[in-house]
């Protein structure tokens, strides 16, 4: 019988199993017991398990060294780690896959994983091979950022922190996620727009903002307990330098990145020329506000070049970053950005001067391993010193121990207790369910078609690829809890429910099934087709050329509609913009939505708005265009519209065209009406003109023919006692409950040529009730929210009227110097 079974620990930390029998043991019976003990130490060795965790600063043997002294400032640790390092140890450390330093107990590290809506089997930090096969899988960016609401983008990155420790602590992913993407979908062309939050940079900005709180330590769900992250869990956090985080967010691409593969442009050699206006009031206000408002922890840069220059070897780019807007963190290079450099944009010389350039700039690590490769020697060349990769790892032991990586055993840490239970937890799940209700648009509803009556025993038709495919998350997306197609929700609603796909995927190049689809149509009282875009059409390294459907899409819709019984409800899938101007004309088509990627909730949340549980409020976060917009070359940077060569604009705030749905555009089931509770006639700028300014402005204005049009915002001290709030009253005149986006827009006077069309100024999610008012703000700083960028790339606050406008509700204000 089995008596005893001991544990040894040898040096190389292998287990040893000691087993005794007594001396009567009957051969079958030890033949037994050996067999069983030796399928156990499989298993156990096949089992992902969080006590076999490995960090630094493991007892007894490395704990012992001073930067594993938690006592001790974080910069202090950093410092005498990076001290402790040989040459070849420290470039090992280079890469997004880090060597292990096993003379300091330090193991490999993989910086590389994403969580841009969900855990995502994109980095290599991220494994579902393990006791957490799957991962909460919310909308897609571009269908969040369509809520404009600030409270949910931070709920969702505080439940992906929490399910990204969890699987941390089951050695299934890293601690350092390269997420949100907050570059500006600039175009509507580009294969990853749907991966940001939009065209504007305010909402942009306001997105990466709560996203990176939410993800370093914002409130979220634990269990049944909400959490306030940083302030339950972290402490008060300290300075910067010592702020510790739940998991570190990547503000990412920096900067002037919207396009990836077009005609024969692709984003490794592309060269962004952008002007210094353009690059101040647009390019980059989501970056400096993930910065100094978010805290980013880290910031990626990018592949293209910006003005000849590549992004990650720009040193005037990323020391703006560092030194002007006081980023704490380390910056990695997009994926071989170091070696594009040298092997694509050809900037430099040699590999070496590549590994200088970007080092010297400022980047902290390379994602890939032109680093490791080439770095020793550009040390022996005399072109990269030992404290330039100094102060990367400085940076980057920083960032790790804010994490709490070097403060010994993590499950003793304040996040030790995640594990397994908390990832695809009921919370999470509806909280994707909530997002995907709230990101959904309703385009078009004619004689309000929908919603249709869920108590109804209609027959329903659905038709369309797009409808049983269970890949809801578009870009970045990892494995879902569950995998339900936008025809099982559905089919949640409907008993009498056919399917035909028309096409045989959703690039439609065939005509083959219609046939099929037709009949089924016929038959039905009611029919939902679905059109649009998958991964196929517009993904990473893939712009598109056109922005009409795909294919023969556009006959299959048209030709089901015509024979229909009722008029037809389309549903669009997909992240960006369609010219689908037939459909918004045909009147048998009475009801069109948007769904993006709505994430694995998507398809009851689609039924739910439907069927009219749900009262739709999602607002378009980009322009659509018509297919003429096509002719404006997606090379060409510029914001403003020229007339002079034929230019229309991009975006809401210069676009000149025509659209075929703005910025903002939304339905509801309830009509609404606004009215100004609240808001100043007048600003006067007497009290916050810099008195050097001011002597000089005086000097100007007794001039007889001199008009001040405008002042430039660093002329001005104490902007923020300028800033007031705009009180809303929001009357809901429907028949349906229902949440609405509150937009507060503004016009300026047109001070010169490139002003802006409108501007956004704040924004509001509201829950309403059926014939009642709901009363909420908008704070308005009017030198962030009422300027913008001259030629020269400063910001000017226009004198003179302003119009603020609420749909059609406006009130007029004057901001003056006196």
């Amino acid at each position: 019988m089995l008596t005893d079974i001991g544990e040894t620990e040898t040096s190389q930390k292998q287990m040893t199993v000691i087993v005794w029998f007594s001396q009567d043991e009957h051969r079958h019976e030890w033949r037994f017991y050996l067999f069983y003990f030796i399928l156990l130490l499989l298993l156990q060795s096949t089992t992902p398990n969080p006590l076999a965790l490995d960090y630094p600063c493991k007892p007894p043997y490395h704990s012992h060294y001073p930067f594993c002294n938690t006592s001790l400032s974080i910069p202090a640790r950093a410092t005498i780690l990076t001290s402790l390092l040989t040459l070849s140890e420290k470039i090992s450390l280079l890469s997004d896959n880090a060597s292990s330093v096993p003379t300091l107990g330090i193991p490999r590290y993989e910086w590389w994983s994403e969580s841009l809506h969900g855990l995502a089997t994109n980095g290599p930090g991220v494994t579902f091979n393990g006791v957490v096969n799957s991962a909460t899988s919310f909308p897609q960016v571009i269908v969040s950022a369509a809520s404009f609401n600030r409270t949910l983008w931070s709920l969702i990155a505080a439940a992906v922190a929490v399910e990204a420790r969890a699987m941390y602590n089951v050695g299934q992913a890293g601690l350092t996620f390269w997420a949100p993407n907050i570059n500006i979908f600039r175009d509507p062309r580009w294969g990853r727009g749907q991966e940001t939050p939009g065209e504007d940079p305010m909402v942009a900005s306001a997105y990466g903002v709560e996203f990176v709180k939410g993800l370093q330590g914002g409130a979220g769900m634990i269990g049944n307990e909400v959490v306030l992250g940083e302030k339950s869990l972290l402490g008060d956090g300290g300075d910067d330098d010592d702020a510790r985080l739940m998991v570190s967010a990547c503000c990412k691409h920096f900067t002037a990145y919207d396009l990836d593969m077009w005609h024969q442009f692709s984003r490794y050699n592309f060269n962004a020329v952008v002007s210094k206006q353009d690059l101040e009031d647009t390019y980059q206000p989501p970056f400096r506000g993930c910065i100094q408002k978010g805290k980013a922890s880290c910031l990626m840069c990018s592949y293209n070049a910006v003005n000849g220059v590549p992004a990650c070897a720009d040193a005037d780019l990323l020391g703006l970053a560092r030194y002007k807007w006081g980023f704490k963190g380390y910056i990695t290079s997009d994926c071989d950005a170091v070696a594009t450099v040298f092997e694509y944009q050809k900037y430099v010389k040699s590999e070496e001067d590549a590994v200088a350039d970007v080092l010297k700039a400022g980047v902290d690590i390379n994602c890939g391993t032109y680093m490791l490769r080439h770095t020793e020697s550009a040390v022996e060349q005399g072109k990269v010193k030992e404290e330039d990769i100094d102060r990367a790892l400085f940076n980057l032991f920083s960032v790790q121990m804010r994490l709490g990586l070097f403060d010994g055993d993590p499950s003793r840490g304040p996040f030790g207790k995640l594990g397994p239970q908390d990832v695809c937890t009921p919370q999470h799940l509806t909280l994707a369910l909530e997002a995907a209700r709230q990101g959904i648009v309703l385009l078009k509803n004619d004689k309000k078609f929908l919603p249709l009556d869920q108590n109804n025993d209609a027959s329903l038709a659905v038709i369309g690829p797009m409808a049983v495919s269970d890949k809801l998350g578009g870009g970045y997306s990892g494995i879902p809890c569950s995998s339900k197609s936008l025809y099982d929700g559905l089919g949640e609603f409907s008993k009498r429910i056919s399917y035909a796909p028309g096409c045989h995927n959703v690039s439609c190049n065939s005509d083959d099934g219609f046939a099929e689809a037709l009949e089924t149509a016929k038959k039905a009282d009611f029919v939902v087709i679905f059109a649009g875009l998958d991964m196929a059409q517009e993904t990473e390294d893939h712009d598109r050329v056109s922005l009409i459907l795909p294919g023969r899409q556009m006959d299959l819709v048209s030709t089901i509609a015509a024979v229909s019984k009722s008029p037809v409800i389309l549903v669009l899938t997909g992240g960006g913009p369609l010219d689908v101007s037939f459909a918004e004309r045909n009147q048998q088509i009475g009801s069109i939505l948007w769904v993006g990627y709505p994430g694995e909730a998507g398809g009851k949340a689609l039924a739910e708005i439907i069927f009219g549980v749900v009262n739709p409020a999602g607002r378009l976060p980009v322009t659509w265009y018509p297919e003429s917009f096509t002719n404006v070359p997606m090379t060409d940077m510029s914001m403003r519209a020229d007339p002079s060569r034929g230019y229309p604009g991009r975006t809401y705030r210069f676009y000149t065209g025509s659209r075929v749905y703005g910025f903002g555009h939304g339905l509801s089931y309830s009509d609404y009406s606004y009215k100004f509770l609240s808001a100043p006639s007048k600003l006067s700028l007497s009290k916050t003109i810099k008195h050097n300014s001011r002597k000089s402005l005086l000097s100007q204005l007794m001039k007889a023919d001199y008009k001040v049009d405008y002042v430039r915002v660093d002329e001005l001290q104490s902007c923020s006692s300028l800033s007031f709030s705009v009180h809303i009253s929001v009357t809901n005149l429907g028949e349906l409950d229902g949440s609405h986006v509150v937009l507060l827009f503004s016009r300026g006077p047109k001070v010169f040529e490139g002003s802006p069309e409108a501007q956004l100024v704040g924004f509001s999610r509201v829950h309403t009730t059926t014939y009642e008012s709901t009363e909420t703000s908008v704070l308005v700083d009017p030198c962030e929210h009422l300027s913008f960028a001259d030629e020269q790339g400063k910001k000017i606050l226009p004198l003179g009227n302003h119009i603020l406008s609420l749909g059609d509700v406006e009130h007029t204000f004057s901001i003056e110097m006196y």
